[in-house]
């Protein structure tokens, strides 16, 4: 049995993680106990920043062993945010490294600002079958590497082969059939959409620069449980390990955001808000490739009407399926927010990108808030 490191299943799954044998809790903890090493502890020399990008994911020496045990090498850490963007059901699991001696901080907005040559990597896979808890075998379909080199942000993607041994730079895109069996037994299918350069690039676009989108301070605010079994709050182990300065200010600062699957987090309007900032944000932000639109989904706009209460689209046609505001409040199936939810057709859909399949659960909770909101009212 292929033993997998992933933090966001053990995390999301605690009693079933508890339930794991002693054998196999050992196994894990001693797997993944190079993530308690020290961050002055570097990659592998053979790690030259003049050679990236590299053919071979493995190349990079992001991880030990078997390439696909995603085992981090020493100074490698895992993180996960609070409420992640949806990709067709994959599962994620993510890792930064920072050069010795590095810091990254966190500005008077709580992005997190990173030094010279830092490297956030963000793995996708799926379960073969969800339904089994004891299912280990996965499916590995891309890596995306995100490196600050000469002061910017490149984007790199490596596909996995198929029988998940290594992972080759990629730079056109492309489509890999995936089957899997969902927790519910369902059998699910999609064509998985590997996005090309440029695509990454209209995502992570900020004043028409390349930049991160998850690593805010509101996103990794709080406990994570980590492979040891010791649960921190995110931003201070990062100052733990030496790689973010003025942590515990920025946690009282910046508060975390909702979990959006997670009732006791945030009220309904703020755990909708979390799901829009993830998805839609990015994008429908001033400074986002969606600023010409006047909607505004990131997690800062506190104006209902640029959310799109009772807001007409700039432009109409195909997209608006014939209603007339973004958001009526009180009534779902005349919002164009959740018509183009609803939709896989290209020229509605939104997100534009990122996703093939609906999103039946993040779905659900917008059509509840929207149904929450005074009828008439702002």
């Amino acid at each position: 049995m292929r033993l997998y490191f992933d933090l966001t299943y053990f995390r999301e799954r605690p009693l079933l993680f508890l339930g794991r044998s002693v054998c196999g809790l050992l196994t894990f903890y001693l797997l993944a106990s190079s993530c308690n090493r020290s961050p002055s502890e570097t990659l592998p020399p053979k790690l030259d920043f003049s050679a990236i990008p590299y053919d071979k994911l493995s190349q990079y020496g992001l991880f030990r062993g078997p390439i696909a045990n995603l085992q981090p090498a020493e100074g490698v850490l895992p993180y996960a945010p609070r409420t992640p963007l949806f990709s067709d059901y994959a599962h994620k699991v993510r890792f930064v490294w920072m050069p010795a001696g590095a810091q990254a901080v966190a500005d008077s907005n709580g992005y997190i600002q990173f030094p010279e040559h830092t490297i956030l990597a963000k793995h996708f896979y799926y379960v073969t079958d969800e339904s089994d808890p004891a299912s280990a075998d996965r499916q590995h379909i891309e890596t995306r590497l995100l490196i600050r080199r000469n002061q910017v942000w490149e984007a790199y993607t490596y596909e996995w082969n198929d029988k998940g041994t290594e992972a080759w730079l990629m730079q056109v895109g492309n489509i890999k059939p995936v089957n899997w069996k969902a927790a519910d037994g369902a059998s699910m299918a999609i064509e998985y959409v590997i996005p090309n350069k440029n695509q990454c690039k209209s995502c992570h676009n900020s004043h028409n620069i390349l930049q991160p989108i998850g690593t805010k301070v509101r996103n990794l605010n709080f406990e994570f449980t980590y492979p040891d079994g010791s649960v921190v709050n995110q931003l201070l182990e990062w100052s733990q390990r030496g790689y973010l300065a003025a942590a515990r200010e920025s946690v009282a600062k910046h508060p975390a955001i909702a979990q959006w699957d997670a009732p006791q987090t945030g009220s309904l309007a703020e755990r909708a808000a979390a799901y829009l900032d993830a998805n839609c944000g990015h994008c429908h932000r001033p400074e986002g490739s969606a600023n010409t639109t006047g909607t505004y989904l990131h997690w800062e706009e506190t104006s209902l009407h640029r959310r799109g209460l009772f807001k007409s689209p700039v432009a109409a046609g195909k997209g608006s399926g014939g209603r007339q505001y973004g958001i009526v409040p009180g009534q779902p199936e005349a919002s164009i927010l959740l018509y183009r939810m609803e939709s896989n057709d290209p020229g509605i859909m939104m997100p534009e990108l990122g996703r093939t399949a609906l999103h039946k659960e993040g779905i659900t909770l917008i059509r509840d808030w929207i149904a929450s909101l005074p009828e008439g009212g702002q």
